[in-house]
């Protein structure tokens, strides 16, 4: 165990954690709403620190970031655990471990252990990701710290749930985000996940504030959250909160975990999304879990910029970020040449 940070001590022996957007008051001996963050004698502790129980080396597409080095490799790490309890999780297997077997397993990594693995594997980034980073900062963190020292990235997949203060501290060591806008209404959020829309929505201007590369995944859920309205509302936030060139990611959800009985998203209803998207000004929109192409185009004169067939990814026309056929410039993170 490892003393937890971002808490306060609160009257008879309770503490308060400002790790995320949930704001725990938490009585002593008892858990957190992660199921990972425990108070014991009114120090607060995370029970996952140094306990992955997920590593792998990933197409960085995979997380997925499209504007962010592509083609290169990302070292992916998780503890158990999650601080939403989405009925269409995808890795439930071990997000929600702690919350529905009240178990924590994993096996003891610490931080200097991966970054001497992220270097014999030759990974550009690490990526934190499969569960919520946010449940594993302080891991996340130290990990971070050593990783920008050697000039790998960090990267977090998450459900942007996190506190300001957390997003700030780990701000000067985190170069990228994909973050999962679930949805545009509070009752969703609610009913699906337990937790709160507008946080998320906060926790994204801020990052883009930060200077943080942030690109956005919506999976979408037949009756759930596939009113094209709501879509175009999604669309509309990113336009004009976070700017059109942030890409979009329109995942197509299987039926799987709690949502088993609801069918496959019907792919016209992600190209009717993505055609919304490009009506509301949105320059780059993706199609997830379809297969086939995912390719970057210039927003200004379609040049084919960067071929992608599943995984294989091809930099044809883009050179220091810019469009070589028009010169225009094209946002996200990308090799220096």
């Amino acid at each position: 165990m490892k003393e937890a940070l971002l808490y306060e001590n609160l009257e008879d022996a309770k503490v308060r954690c400002f790790l995320c957007s949930h704001r725990c008051v938490i009585q002593e001996g008892h858990l957190g709403v992660c199921n990972v963050r425990e108070n014991r004698g009114g120090t607060l502790y995370t029970l996952v620190y140094g306990k992955t129980i997920s590593q792998h080396v990933d197409p960085v597409e995979k997380k997925p970031l499209y504007h962010f080095y592509p083609g290169s490799t990302a070292y992916s790490i998780a503890t158990p655990g999650c601080n939403f309890r989405c009925q269409w999780c995808q890795n439930w297997e071990i997000a929600q471990l702690p919350r529905e077997q009240h178990m924590i397993p994993g096996y003891i990594a610490a931080p200097e252990a991966i970054i001497r693995d992220v270097i014999s594997n030759d990974c550009k980034s690490i990526a934190y990701t499969y569960t919520e980073p946010t449940i594993f900062f302080e891991y996340t963190l130290d990990i971070a710290r050593l990783a920008s020292a050697e000039g790998i990235a960090n990267i977090y997949v998450t459900n942007g749930y996190m506190t300001s203060e957390m997003l700030e501290m780990i701000s000067p060591f985190l170069d990228a985000a994909n973050v999962d806008l679930k949805a545009f209404q509070e009752k969703t959020y609610k009913r699906y996940a337990g937790s709160k829309l507008q946080p998320v929505l906060d926790n994204l201007i801020l990052m883009k504030k930060l200077g943080i590369w942030v690109e956005i995944t919506t999976l979408v859920v037949p009756g759930i959250n596939d009113d094209l309205m709501e879509l175009r509302q999604i669309a509309q936030f990113i336009h004009q909160e976070l700017g059109s060139e942030i890409p979009w990611h329109l995942s197509r959800f299987y039926p799987h975990y709690k949502l088993a009985n609801v069918p496959p998203t019907p792919v016209a209803t992600l190209i009717a999304a993505k055609e919304i998207g490009y009506d509301v000004g949105l320059k780059h929109i993706y199609l997830g879990n379809v297969g086939g192409e995912s390719n970057t185009y210039c927003h200004q004169c379609r040049e084919l910029l960067i071929r992608r067939q599943g995984y294989w990814v091809e930099v044809l026309n883009l050179q220091d970020g810019t469009c070589t056929n028009c010169g225009s410039p094209i946002a996200g993170i990308w090799e220096q040449e």
